[in-house]
C-alpha cells in the first residue's frame, strides 16, 4: 500500500513539473516583443493574455518620474539659398562655332576639385525638394527635417537618447530610464519625449492609442505582440539587424501586415 501510494505521488509530481515546464515554454514564446517571430499574433493566446505578459514584473517608478524631455533638438541644417545662375549672353546662331562631327552629345565630367560633395546641407536641400518631411539618418542618429513640428523634433531627439541600448523584455515600463528597452518601451519613450504620452503603454494598448490610420509625421504600428513607429520617414524599431536587437532607426519601409495603424491627432 505504501509503495503504491508513493508511486502515485511520484506520478502527480511529474505531472506538476510537466505543467510548469509547459507554462515556462509558453511564457518564453510570448515574451519576444521585439523579435521578428512575434510580429504575428499567436493564435493560442488571447490579446489580453499577451498584453498582461508585457506588463513589468517589478514595482513601477513611472509615477515618481517626469517623462523624458530632450534638452535640444537634433535637426538637419536648413538648406543654403542657391546662388543666382550667371546670365548667359544671347548669341545669334550665325555667330556660333560649327559643331565638329562626333562631338555632339559627348560629356566630359568636371575635375574632382569642381565636383560638389554631399553634405548635410545638400541632403537637407534634397529633402526639402521632396516635401521636407523626411529625416536624415547620420551614423545611426536621426536628424529631423527643419520643417517638422517641435513635438516631432522632440520625439526624434528623445529616441536618439536610447539608440543602441540592448533589447530587454519589459525595459522602459517600470522606469523611463532603463539599461535596455523592449519594443513598446522604446516606442513609448519616443512618444513621451514628444509629449504624446505620460506613461508607457504595452504594444497591445498601443492598438487603441491615438487616431486610426497613418499620420503625416508620426505613425505607430501595433499588435498584441509587437509595436514600432515611423517618425518623419524613418522606422523606429527594436527588431534585429546587422547591429543586433534593440531600439534603433531603420531606413527600410514599414511592414504593415497584421498591425493596427495609429497616429497622434494633428500629426
Amino acid at each position: 500500500m505504501g509503495v503504491a501510494g508513493g508511486g502515485a505521488g511520484v506520478r502527480a509530481a511529474s505531472r506538476r513539473l510537466a505543467l510548469v515546464a509547459a507554462g515556462l515554454v509558453a511564457l518564453v514564446a510570448l515574451s519576444g516583443c521585439g523579435s521578428v517571430e512575434s510580429r504575428r499574433p499567436l493564435a493560442t493566446t488571447t490579446a489580453a493574455d499577451k498584453a498582461e505578459l508585457q506588463q513589468p514584473n517589478g514595482p513601477s517608478r513611472i509615477a515618481e518620474q517626469e517623462p523624458p524631455h530632450p534638452t535640444h533638438f537634433d535637426v538637419a541644417p536648413k538648406p543654403e539659398p542657391e546662388p543666382e545662375p550667371p546670365s548667359v549672353p544671347d548669341i545669334p546662331v550665325s555667330q556660333m562655332p560649327p559643331a565638329s562631327a562626333g562631338t555632339n552629345g559627348s560629356y566630359d565630367p568636371p575635375e574632382s576639385s569642381e565636383q560638389k560633395a554631399i553634405t548635410p546641407q545638400t541632403m537637407a536641400r534634397l529633402e526639402d525638394e521632396a516635401g521636407g518631411r523626411n529625416s536624415i539618418l547620420l551614423s545611426g542618429i536621426a536628424l529631423a527635417p527643419p520643417s517638422a513640428p517641435d513635438r516631432i523634433k522632440a520625439a526624434i531627439s528623445g529616441a536618439n537618447e536610447i539608440v543602441g541600448r540592448p533589447y530587454i523584455w519589459g525595459g522602459g515600463h517600470a522606469s523611463w530610464y532603463s539599461r535596455g528597452y523592449d519594443c513598446s518601451g522604446a516606442v513609448s519613450y519616443a512618444l513621451a519625449a514628444g509629449g504624446f504620452l505620460q506613461a508607457p503603454l504595452a504594444s497591445g494598448q498601443l492598438e487603441s492609442w491615438g487616431e486610426p490610420g497613418p499620420g503625416k509625421w508620426l505613425t505607430v504600428y501595433a499588435n498584441a505582440g509587437h509595436a514600432y513607429a515611423v517618425v518623419a520617414g524613418l522606422r523606429w524599431d527594436t527588431v534585429g539587424d546587422a547591429s543586433g536587437t534593440g531600439p534603433r532607426w531603420h531606413p527600410q519601409l514599414p511592414y504593415t501586415e497584421g498591425f493596427v495603424v495609429r497616429h497622434p491627432a494633428g500629426f
